[in-house]
């Protein structure tokens, strides 16, 4: 295993796609819910522990090797928003793309023949992660990582917030991402014996919501 390969999986310059979607911060400004650093803040750490957790406990699960079609089921079972899973389809097809090319594997092949159209980001995560060489717990502070990583990059651009202001509230979240990827690898070590309904399903009606209004917006900065 090379440690070395998360860093490539979570550098924002991996050609994952992450750059084209907000994480839901474009909604959250523009009804001003997002206002500034301290605002931003709050609204990073509601999606780590909600959407977040979720996401990081799909991919641990597809680091460990649990079947992708189950994961990818239960990734659609958790996202009620048909916008949200629409754009997590894209987002997996996306780094499905910059996987294979990165750490060829017959897994990825495999998940990529059954989910043409694109399988959901955490679940392809997933399995980039195990064919990278990486573990479950790598997989989960990949996934939590982005969680809140997209929301403050494009507030940066959205309210031209400082990108140092933007950075410290990362900082800031650190030891919440600990413990939120701790929790999506156990999550998912449970999964093994007990099957996907042991996946937490933390729900975060406001983000589904304002997922299904942005995708309607005739002029949008982000895909969502």
């Amino acid at each position: 295993m090379s440690r070395a390969a998360l860093l490539v999986l979570a550098d924002g310059r991996f050609p994952a796609g992450g750059h084209a979607h907000s994480g839901g911060a474009e909604a959250a400004v523009k009804a001003g819910r997002i206002t500034g650093a301290a605002s931003l803040e709050e609204f990073c750490r509601g999606r780590l522990h909600t959407a977040g957790l979720v996401s990081a406990s799909l991919a641990a699960a597809g680091a460990l090797g649990v079947d992708p079609a189950a994961l990818d089921a239960a990734a659609d079972a958790r996202t009620p928003s048909p916008a949200l899973r629409v754009a997590a389809r894209r987002l997996g097809r996306q780094l499905m793309r910059a996987a294979r090319a990165a750490w060829p594997s017959a897994e990825l092949d495999a998940v990529a023949r059954e989910f043409p159209k694109g399988a959901h980001q955490p679940v392809v995560l997933g399995v980039a992660a195990r064919s990278a060489g990486l573990g479950a717990e790598d997989a989960a502070y990949c996934s939590a990582y982005e969680a809140v990583s997209g929301p403050a990059t494009a507030t940066v651009r959205l309210l031209s917030l400082d990108p140092f202001d933007a950075t410290a509230v990362l900082a800031r979240l650190a030891p919440e991402l600990d413990l939120v990827a701790q929790a999506a690898a156990d999550a998912a070590r449970r999964v093994v014996d007990d099957g996907v309904d042991a996946l937490p399903a933390a729900s975060a009606p406001l983000l589904e919501i304002s997922a299904e209004a942005h995708a309607a917006w005739p002029v949008r900065l982000f895909a969502s």
